[in-house]
């Protein structure tokens, strides 16, 4: 073993030499150096992910996983029980192991001359929550109103707050939401608080991934020791917590539901087709609003007494709404779950969804669709228009016209016609 030349590379230095060894096959030589030696990066992501595979088919438990998600398991207690055991004990043996087997090997005497040992810390931690769901619907419309809600609510110290941060005219770092577009329909909402970020997206259209990264563990008061990691998992786990509560109050209201786009389309019940119910439609509105009423409501309403109320109630005559034409709208009521029978009885009443929608529509035509039309579309009547000029020409006393000579009866004809323009009724014009 040798030190280098000053001012030379070591690879032109050895360069000569290993080529005269790799002749010989004979061995390289070891040279000295004050570098630092390298800090190995070693993303423990997918280990984590293969050991929890391997626990959940030791216990025999069935799962499904896509990359490093599990969409979906028969048991998820264990699954969270094979996650938590992931801790740092099991991590630093696998990491001893790994790093005697590719790092450089040395002798016990070399051993104890240089006093050789391994420290392990955390450079990057990521720490996230799922919200899994059946279908991909709810995910991208929570995703949407969350980014909306979220670059509008999340200011400076709602961020500090969801980071447990102090906010101070001395911070350092970014305060921040922004919302980036990865790829084509995929988007990444980030608020950014010193060294840490807080991510949420869709993932695998399955869940809903809130994720918090840090990359200096001192922001949030910790080490970045291997033997801190039960603190470090509960101190993010705190976070998106407080990120989850916060856009569980923002979205403090359900997601679009398209009731009345369901109601209004065709049932096919057997080999027939029900027409669907249009919030517009005057006859279901009457009908409700009938069966909405508690006074006959104990016993359900008979067709012949609702058709009875409905005449009654609104005025109609029997031929302008018919007995065929009622039990036609009980059927299309009945087929979208709005209307039962009670008991074996050949009597109505509404359902607990019937109530519902029926308010709904009432409510909206009475309240909303009815105020806001008739302030902008009824007005007052206005006064009659004035009667125009040409008019004053029929009192006038009619002027005697000349017969024009013979041999111009194309003049005359013209007179004629100027003469009607002005005159609406020409009877003196022979």
């Amino acid at each position: 073993m040798e030190w280098a030349e000053k001012d030379v590379h070591k690879e032109d230095y050895v360069r000569p030499a290993l080529r005269r060894m790799e002749r010989q096959h004979r061995f390289w030589r070891l040279l000295h150096s004050q570098e630092h030696g390298n800090r190995a990066n070693l993303p423990l992501q997918h280990a984590a992910v293969c050991h929890i595979e391997r626990e959940l088919l030791r216990r025999g438990v069935a799962f499904r996983k896509d990359d490093d998600a599990f969409l979906a398991t028969d048991n998820p207690q264990a699954l969270q029980a094979a996650a938590d055991r992931f801790r740092a004990p099991l991590i630093r043996k696998r990491l001893d192991y790994w790093s005697w087997l590719l790092g450089p090997k040395f002798s016990p005497k070399d051993r104890q001359a240089i006093n050789l040992s391994r420290r392990y810390s955390i450079q990057q931690v990521e720490y996230c929550r799922n919200l899994v769901f059946r279908r991909n619907f709810p995910i991208h419309k929570l995703f949407e109103r969350s980014c909306d809600l979220g670059l509008l609510r999340l200011t400076p110290g709602k961020i500090t707050q969801v980071f447990g941060f102090r906010l101070h005219k001395k911070l350092r770092g970014k305060l921040q939401t922004v919302l980036d577009k990865v790829e084509h329909g995929h988007h990444v909402f980030r608020a950014c608080g010193k060294n840490a970020v807080l991510r949420m997206y869709e993932k695998f259209t399955t869940c809903l991934r809130l994720e918090v990264l840090s990359n200096n563990l001192r922001d949030f008061g910790l080490r970045k020791s291997l033997d801190e990691l039960d603190s470090v998992r509960q101190t993010l786990g705190a976070v998106t917590d407080r990120f989850a509560a916060f856009e569980a109050g923002a979205l403090n209201v359900q997601v679009d539901l398209p009731l009345l786009q369901r109601l209004a389309l065709a049932i096919v019940r057997g080999r027939s087709k029900v027409a669907g119910i249009k919030i517009h439609d005057t006859r279901m509105i009457r009908l409700m609003e009938v069966l909405l009423h508690s006074g006959a409501k104990i016993g359900g309403w008979r067709s012949a007494e609702m058709h009875q109320a409905i005449l009654t109630a609104f005025g109609i005559q029997a031929p302008h709404y018919t007995l065929n034409q009622l039990r036609y709208d009980l059927r299309k009521m009945k087929a979208h779950g709005l209307l039962e029978r009670h008991g074996r009885r050949c009597a109505y009443c509404l359902t607990d969804k019937g109530n519902k929608v029926a308010l709904l529509f009432i409510l909206f035509h009475k309240r909303i669709c009815g105020p806001l039309a008739n302030s902008l579309f009824h007005r007052a009547p206005r006064p009659d228009p004035p009667l125009p000029r040409s008019s004053k020409a029929l009192t006038a006393k009619p002027r005697s016209v000349d017969p024009a000579p013979s041999s111009t009866p194309r003049r005359l004809n013209s007179e004629r016609q100027t003469l009607r323009s002005e005159v609406q009724e020409p009877s003196f014009v022979r």
